[in-house]
């Protein structure tokens, strides 16, 4: 009779802990859209549309940018540091930062990416804003980049 209940016991135990597993495991989240595009102005760097690709895995989050910005050299894999600023609704700002980036041949539009950064749920982010939203520093030459427009269809919405 003692080793039922025994049974019984280990079987109510491990029960509580699978469920008490999925209460704090991490929830994958959705971003809403998943692109965006707005108009960006990076002085003497060019400008044009940004299309930006957002993703979401529970609070971090990746951005990747595909820009209208050319380099007037090569440059090479993964030397583009950068930061791009978003602002949050309701105020403040989240960030998203990497040194991650193709190849890109002299003349060539930049795309940097994916940039990580954290976000929570709720958060309805956009590149447009009074300040710099995107910063690349290539060979120590620091690009500022202002969005002149607010991305379209519309912010990113995270859950």
């Amino acid at each position: 009779m003692r080793s039922r209940s025994t049974l019984g016991t280990v079987a109510v135990l491990t029960g509580a802990l699978a469920a008490a597993g999925l209460a704090f495991a991490p929830t994958a989240g959705a971003v809403s859209p998943g692109s965006a595009s707005a108009q960006y102005d990076c002085g003497s760097w060019g400008g044009g549309t940004a299309n930006i690709t957002a993703t979401q895995s529970g609070t971090a989050a990746t951005m990747t940018i595909s820009t209208a910005v050319t380099t007037p050299i090569a440059v090479g894999a993964n030397q583009i540091n950068a930061t791009l600023t978003l602002a949050k609704a309701g105020g403040g700002t989240r960030v998203f930062t990497g040194k991650k980036n193709p190849a890109v041949a002299a003349g060539q539009p930049v795309t940097i990416g994916p940039l990580s950064g954290t976000v929570a749920s709720g958060d309805s982010l956009n590149s447009y804003f009074a300040g710099v939203a995107l910063k690349m520093v290539i060979f120590g030459v620091t690009v500022n980049c202002d969005a002149v427009t607010s991305q379209t269809p519309g912010p990113f919405v995270f859950s």
